[in-house]
């Protein structure tokens, strides 16, 4: 089980801003995660908008960032201000 976290518009995509997962077991990569979101969600095309950073357990990580079971990852988009 993995726990996901989701900050910003992507609580509003998810209407949660957490919940505990099972990956599929093709679901071994950050950018494999990406694909698995989206089509959880519809295909809104928020989890695939780069923009959109993911933590992996405190530190933000590339896109072939290997994903274990029992991590905390979270989703979090731009934020603006001024």
């Amino acid at each position: 089980m993995a726990d996901l976290i989701y900050f910003g518009r992507l609580g509003d995509v998810t209407g949660k801003m957490s919940e505990r997962a099972s990956l599929p077991e093709d679901v071994m990569t950050v950018m494999a995660l990406r694909s698995w979101m989206e089509s959880r969600y519809e295909n809104t095309g928020a989890f695939q908008d780069r923009t959109v950073r993911i933590a992996v357990n405190n530190a933000i990580v590339p896109e072939t960032f290997k994903l274990s079971d029992g991590d905390e990852i979270a989703f979090m988009p731009p934020v603006g201000g001024g």
